[in-house]
Order: C-alpha cells, then sequence, then structure tokens
C-alpha cells in the first residue's frame, strides 16, 4: 500500500492487516451494542484481540489514539448511513479534525514504524 493509505489509518502488509481488522470487530461491535448483547460481545472481544497483536509493532498510546479516533469516525457514518442519525457542522468539522489527527500522527510521527 502507498503511504497516503498507510497515513490514513489503513493497514498494510508490515502489520498483516491487524490494525484494519481490531477497527473493524470494535466497529461490528459497537453497532450491534444497539442490536443484541451477544454480538457485542464478540465484537469487542475480536477488536482486543487485535489491538493486542497492533501493540506489537505500535506504541500503545498510538494505537489507541488511531483506534478511539477511526472508531468515532466509523460509527458516526455508520449511524448517519444505517441509523438515518444526523450530523450537523460541528460534528463534521469535529470528525475532519479527528481524522486530520489520525493523519498527522501517522505521516510525521516517529513512534509509528514506517
Amino acid at each position: 500500500m502507498n503511504e497516503r493509505s498507510y497515513a490514513l489509518g489503513v493497514p498494510d502488509d508490515r502489520h498483516s492487516g491487524r490494525s484494519g481488522r481490531h477497527l473493524r470487530a470494535e466497529s461490528v461491535g459497537r453497532v450491534h451494542a444497539a442490536l443484541a448483547v451477544g454480538h457485542r460481545r464478540l465484537g469487542y472481544g475480536a477488536a482486543f484481540y487485535f489491538l493486542s497483536l497492533t501493540l506489537r509493532t505500535i506504541p500503545v498510546g498510538v494505537a489507541y489514539a488511531v483506534w478511539s479516533g477511526i472508531g468515532i469516525v466509523l460509527i458516526s457514518l455508520i449511524g448517519w448511513i444505517v441509523y438515518r442519525q444526523s450530523l450537523d457542522v460541528p460534528t463534521i468539522i469535529g470528525i475532519a479534525l479527528i481524522l486530520a489527527g489520525v493523519v498527522v500522527i501517522n505521516l510525521l510521527s516517529k513512534s509509528v514504524p514506517r
């Protein structure tokens, strides 16, 4: 993958896709929280498992910042698309700032392996 996709939090071969899997698993857990408790446990369990694998190569602070940021963005988008929840201008600005923070961490931080 190119540097731009990595900066946006998209995993590449160096991390075997673990970052992306834990983000997707957490998002599934959050979405299913509104539907059923059992699915939420499964989603969060998978999310923490894949996060633990990611922590072998990425510092915990950076991993959690990216995990939280991308999780917030994904859940906001899922809520907007699936549940037709509204996103006002301050929310959209906040989401843009979160994405900008993830990009800055991944592009400029010396803590993130390249």
